[in-house]
């Protein structure tokens, strides 16, 4: 086999992909993340509830009764505070960190695989896990709101009525959007695996700006740093629960993605290509 075919082989993108997929931690991950939203759905389904969510975002918790498929949506607005992030900092955490703590990341780039395809891989493996777990959220909420409150028409935030068909396509785009913003998250989560031998510091460090994102952007004398913060724009995705939809809202959630990935991406790149590989 000629080099130039060594370097298109999908073999090693399929290698890490199945590598993550049978991982027992990303595996318990999701079943945590898929559980979520059926125990909120039998809190519900059990209890009264208050119709709040504790978020900025928009309330779905009061229209849960009315029609199942705003377990999803609620489950995903509780879940993007500290769940989902969690999830990719693992992930992200382990990518470039995880292999030197193991002794392996030596021995792949010796396979031969060159520091910068390393790096397009593991971010790969980060921006599909960040596109599976809200998916993973939405599926197990919107399966078991179906259940237990049954389904039907949906009421916009605009307050028209849009049929269940239309409402599940505005679902598939709620995740894509929320992927976007997460799979920011895992560039930064790279970039602080390329840092460090031990993943839990990266998760740690990873989540703890996360959270630390999110308390600053609740201080009202801080609101010149709100617009550059990475979790600034993740609650807008209910402007797509909105009839007609405004996308012109969205735009600067995913800019500001667009523009951590740009950074941090690069930053990961250099840290990465100049880093001596001892282990």
């Amino acid at each position: 086999m000629s080099q130039a075919e060594v370097r298109v082989s999908p073999r090693f993108l399929v290698s890490e992909l199945r590598l993550i997929a049978v991982r027992r931690r990303n595996q318990v991950g999701l079943a945590a993340l898929a559980a979520v939203p059926v125990v909120l759905a039998v809190a519900m389904k059990v209890a009264t509830p208050d119709g709040r969510d504790g978020g900025r975002g928009p309330d779905f918790f009061a229209q849960i009764l009315g029609n199942g498929f705003f377990v999803a949506l609620a489950a995903l607005g509780v879940e993007l505070g500290l769940f989902l992030p969690i999830a990719i900092a693992m992930l992200a955490g382990d990518a470039v960190a995880g292999e030197a703590a193991q002794g392996t990341l030596r021995y792949l780039l010796t396979v031969p695989v060159g520091r910068t395809r390393l790096l397009a891989i593991k971010y790969a493996g980060i921006v599909l896990g960040a596109f599976v777990a809200p998916l993973v959220v939405a599926v197990s909420g919107l399966i078991a709101g179906l259940l237990l409150f049954g389904g039907g028409d949906v009421t916009t935030l605009s307050g028209t009525s849009i049929g269940l068909g239309t409402a599940l396509l505005r679902l598939l785009a709620v995740c894509l959007y929320l992927g976007v913003c997460l799979a920011a998250l895992g560039a930064v989560g790279l970039f602080l695996s390329t840092l460090t031998e031990q993943p839990m510091g990266a998760t740690i460090a990873l989540t703890m700006l996360t959270v630390a994102s999110f308390v600053l952007g609740q201080v009202p004398q801080l609101d010149w740093l709100h617009p550059y913060l990475l979790t600034r724009h993740w609650q807008d995705f209910g402007e797509l629960l909105r009839d007609p939809v405004s996308w012109r809202a969205l735009w600067p959630g995913l800019l500001s993605a667009g523009g951590y990935i740009t950074v941090f991406l690069p930053a990961a790149w250099a840290r990465f290509a100049g880093r001596d590989v001892t282990s």
